[in-house]
Parts: C-alpha cells; sequence; structure tokens
C-alpha cells in the first residue's frame, strides 16, 4: 500500500472500512429514502453471501450483548468477533471515531493538512500541504521528510499509522490540540509543534492546461463533490476536453460517484450490487455531457466508488481510461451501533460495473496501462480523440 497519497481520516483506517471510505452510511440512508431502487432477484451466490453476511452481523451482535451482559466492553468483544470473522473490509469504531469519520465524508476533519506517503525506503514523505492550514503557516513543504510525530519515528511505518498519529487519538484529537512533528528538508532537520484545527478536506480541485484542456482532481467522494464535478463541466470551454484524476482516491460516498458519472452520461447504468442478496442497480441522471473528451486517469490508489465510476465510464464508452491497474475494493459495507455506542462495519455485499465486470480482488484494467508520466499520456491520448463536433 505504499505510495498512495491519503489524508488524515479517522484512526482506525488500518482497519479496512475506514481506509476506503466506501458505503458506510449511505446504503441505510439511501433505503430508508428511497434513494435507491427496489430489490430485484436473489441469486444463489447472492443468497451466499447474504447468510454469511447475515452470520458475521449475528456473531457480532451476539458478542456485543454478551459483554454487556458480563460487564465488559461491548467494543472489545466485537473487535475480537471481527478478527475471527474472516471479513477483511470489517472494522469497529467507538463513538467518537465513527462521529470523526462521518464528518470525514461531509468533507472536514480535524487534522494540521498534511498528505503523506511512503516511499521505498521506508520514509514518509509530504506529498501536499494544504494552502491555509497550520502545516501551510508553519512553512512545511512538498517533498519534506516526516521523520517522527510526537516523539515516535515513523520510517518504515504504513501510512495508515502515520495519519492516525497526526490524527491523534479520538477523545484528544480535538481542534486546539498539538500534535510535534519531526521534519527534514535535506541537510536541515527541525521539530515543530502544530495546533490542530477543522479543515476542508478540499476533495475536488479544477485547473487548467495549455490548450483549455480542464483538469479535475477529485481526491475522495465527500459531501457535495459531484456538484463541484458537474459544476465544472458546464463551466469547461465548449467542446474542450476533460482529464478525470482519480489517482490516490480511496472512495467515499457512492451518491457523490454518482452525481459525478451524471456529469459525463445522459442516464444509465452506473452500477449493479447486492446488499444481503438483494440486487439493486444504481443509475446516473440525464443530461449530462455526452460529448466533450474525456480520459480518466487511475492508479493503485484508486479504490471502491471510485472505481465504480470508472468502470461506468469505461463500461459504457465515456471515456478513455489511462493508468495503471485500480486497487480492488468492490465490497459493500454497513454500520451497525452497538450497545456502548461503538459501530461495526462489516461487509454485505459486491458491485458490478455496467457489463457486469465484479472489481472486488479484481481492479479495472485501463485502456491504456502506463506506470510513469500517466498525465502526459492523459493529454496526449485526449488530443488524439478530436474535436467531438
Amino acid at each position: 500500500m505504499s505510495g498512495r497519497d491519503l489524508f488524515c481520516q479517522p484512526r482506525r483506517m488500518s482497519r479496512g472500512a475506514a481506509l476506503t471510505l466506501v458505503f458506510a452510511g449511505v446504503l441505510v440512508t439511501g433505503a430508508a429514502t428511497g434513494a435507491f431502487p427496489d430489490p430485484g432477484h436473489t441469486d444463489r451466490r447472492a443468497a451466499a453471501g447474504s447468510a454469511r453476511a447475515a452470520s458475521r452481523h449475528d456473531a457480532v451482535e451476539k458478542a456485543a450483548a454478551d459483554a454487556v451482559a458480563d460487564g465488559t466492553s461491548p467494543m472489545e468483544a466485537a473487535e475480537r468477533a471481527v478478527s475471527r470473522s474472516g471479513d477483511r473490509w470489517a472494522a469497529v469504531y467507538s463513538e467518537g471515531e465513527y462521529e470523526e469519520f462521518q464528518e470525514a465524508l461531509d468533507g472536514e476533519y480535524t487534522g494540521v493538512g498534511l498528505w503523506a506517503r511512503r516511499e521505498r525506503d521506508g520514509r514518509i514523505q509530504v506529498t501536499r500541504v494544504q494552502s491555509g492550514s497550520p502545516a501551510a503557516a508553519a512553512g512545511i513543504r512538498k517533498g519534506d521528510r516526516l521523520r517522527s510525530v510526537d516523539g515516535r519515528g515513523v520510517d518504515g511505518h504504513p501510512v495508515t499509522e502515520v495519519v492516525s498519529l497526526l490524527r491523534g487519538d479520538a477523545e484528544d484529537a480535538a481542534a486546539g490540540t498539538t500534535v510535534r512533528l519531526g521534519l527534514e528538508r535535506g541537510t536541515r532537520a527541525w521539530d515543530q509543534t502544530l495546533r490542530r484545527a477543522r479543515l476542508s478536506t478540499g476533495s475536488v480541485t479544477v485547473s487548467k492546461l495549455p490548450g483549455a484542456v480542464t483538469v479535475i482532481k477529485i481526491a475522495a467522494f465527500t459531501k457535495g463533490s459531484g456538484d463541484i464535478v458537474r459544476a465544472a463541466v458546464r463551466q469547461a470551454p465548449a467542446g474542450a476536453g476533460i482529464i478525470l484524476d482519480l489517482r490516490g482516491n480511496s472512495g467515499g460516498l457512492v451518491t457523490e460517484a454518482a452525481t459525478t458519472a451524471s456529469a459525463f452520461l445522459d442516464g444509465g447504468l452506473v452500477a449493479t450490487y447486492d446488499v444481503e442478496g438483494e440486487q439493486r442497480a444504481l443509475h446516473a441522471e440525464p443530461g449530462g455531457d455526452t460529448t466533450r473528451p474525456l480520459v480518466a486517469v487511475v492508479d493503485g490508489g484508486t479504490m471502491s466508488a471510485a472505481e465504480m465510476l470508472t468502470g461506468a465510464l469505461q463500461d459504457r464508452g465515456r471515456a478513455v481510461v489511462v493508468g495503471s491497474r485500480t486497487f480492488g475494493k468492490g465490497s459493500i459495507q454497513m454500520p451497525s451501533r452497538l450497545p456502548d455506542g461503538s459501530v461495526a462495519e462489516l461487509t454485505v455485499g459486491h458491485y458490478r460495473t455496467p457489463s457486469g465486470h465484479g472489481v472486488d480482488g479484481r481492479g479495472i484494467t485501463p485502456d491504456l496501462e502506463v506506470d510513469r508520466a500517466a498525465m502526459q499520456r492523459a493529454e496526449t491520448v485526449l488530443s488524439g480523440l478530436g474535436d467531438p463536433s
């Protein structure tokens, strides 16, 4: 997982589901509001998956209930049950952690404004500093090396653990709390104490390239990101091409991914999915721009809802996909509230692209596979698509 850019999300990202920011909290809301279609048929494989999911849910809920009866921690009991479940994407959050997770999906987080990745040698490098953040005010730059967080060395540690240290414990990570960073730039090494703040994730950025090309970078599908993309497409010069940069996009709200698809499709199927054996479909809204040239750029950090969007655009012939094979996260998690307020997220189903391609464990293969200079190749491909008129 080294090399993927991450921003400060809730602590338990290393457990799986938070790392992907996939369907958490969305499907439940969708079912209640009618945002998703009624279920269709249930095949044998889906029924078998439903039985397994129900069994996992039952085991976790029973463990939590037994813990209440015994006077022990329901959260710890649920964690033990999840660890035995074989569900690689399952996660258990404290009440505070889950609230932070939901805040991140709302497009906000508490942190210092650093993005980081682990290099091949195990060092942690700053890959982005958010404008207006505490890190930016302290003069930290892209390319600086992060050596330690609150005195703990971070070399060789997964980025998710480093993010956890930057975030701090859920109970102690409020805006205004401090974190001490050990940094290095060239031959200079120094310590810097930063004060955490409430920040916007800035999940969508729009920029221009020569030749009127618009680049839309989506870091994650947080609330409102789909409408930002649609506005950017409407404001792009008529007929000019668009590069949709989904590299490092760890997923997010599936409804926002569908809204993004609606910017480029005139209705139609975005994905099919099952929830505990019930087959459903997700459609784009009509009225999208279906003519201007479009290239989607992906990599191994393109996950879950971002893969769903990529698959829809690729299967329906709307975009040329450039880059490297995506991560392969096509499963759906749903949350269950436990007696102590903590939340268990367990896998309940999987989604498929419009052509029926299963993404989980396989990913999506780009139309043009390139490991380096993906943006340059995307520009070349875009220029070759020609004037849509």
